[in-house]
């Protein structure tokens, strides 16, 4: 599903120091200029601040990245939401989401990167062959706590069991589930989760496959290969493949 090829995991286990701090430091900005700086009132970017206080950012650098963000001093942010539509080896489409401040540098590094192994499609080439959903991983202290009763009464469309497997962020012991809901109502079901005992992780916008290729073990390893190497360009946001 989506990005959970790889995951949390493969943020903190396969990007050097450097790359990590500085997606977590966009992801901050971004979410700063969406839903304000206040982390209590944007469950987008307390999930984010809380990440990048366990990927060790400092403090200031967290508060500086919230301020330009939200656009507090003469510091404002300037960064461009890009997004390229393709195909990965093996015909296994990709949505892949690019923030940068520059995209005449940008732009022409990505497709690079899809020459030497992938397929760039033209825009609205392959979006129809996803659903673009408001995602919320969260997690609760109740190792039997229903999610099912809990995307009802938060309001989200469905949800489904989230382990720590599949996302570092969800301890051990707990109950973790990624609730998907209308774009509309992400933040209202995140603000819901956060009042009710869940503790969220990631609250964005994103792209859920309808269909998955069937892959061999070596497809499967060869297309992971090609996504790593998107994952690694330092611009890179959010990939989103229809990959198990």
């Amino acid at each position: 599903m989506g990005r959970q090829w790889l995951h949390a995991k493969r943020e903190v286990a396969g990007l050097k120091k450097g790359q990590l701090v500085g997606k977590l430091v966009k992801e901050i900005m971004v979410a700063s200029k969406l839903g304000g700086a206040e982390p209590a009132a944007n469950p987008r970017l307390a999930a984010v601040v809380d990440k990048a206080r366990r990927a060790s950012v400092t403090r200031d650098v967290i508060e500086r990245a919230i301020k330009k963000g939200a656009g507090i001093g003469d510091d404002k942010l300037v960064m461009e939401h890009v997004v390229f539509e393709g195909y990965a080896p093996h015909k296994v489409p990709i949505i892949v989401e690019i923030l940068t401040d520059n995209n005449n540098r940008t732009a022409p590094e990505i497709r690079v990167l899809f020459k030497k192994g992938g397929q760039l499609g033209a825009p609205g080439s392959n979006k129809f062959l996803f659903d673009h959903v408001g995602l919320v991983e969260a997690h609760h202290p109740d190792a039997a706590a229903d999610i099912e009763a809990a995307a009802i009464e938060a309001g989200a469309q469905n949800v489904e069991p989230l382990s720590q497997a599949e996302n570092d962020d969800i301890p051990e012991g707990t109950s973790g589930a990624r609730f998907i809901t209308e774009r509309s109502d992400l933040h209202a079901v995140s603000q819901w989760l956060t009042g009710n005992g869940w503790t969220v992780v990631t609250s964005e916008l994103g792209y859920l496959a309808k269909n998955f290729p069937e892959l061999t073990d070596e497809e499967r390893a060869r297309t992971g290969e090609f996504l790593q190497t998107l994952e690694d360009h330092d611009d890179m946001h959010r990939v989103w493949a229809a990959i198990k």
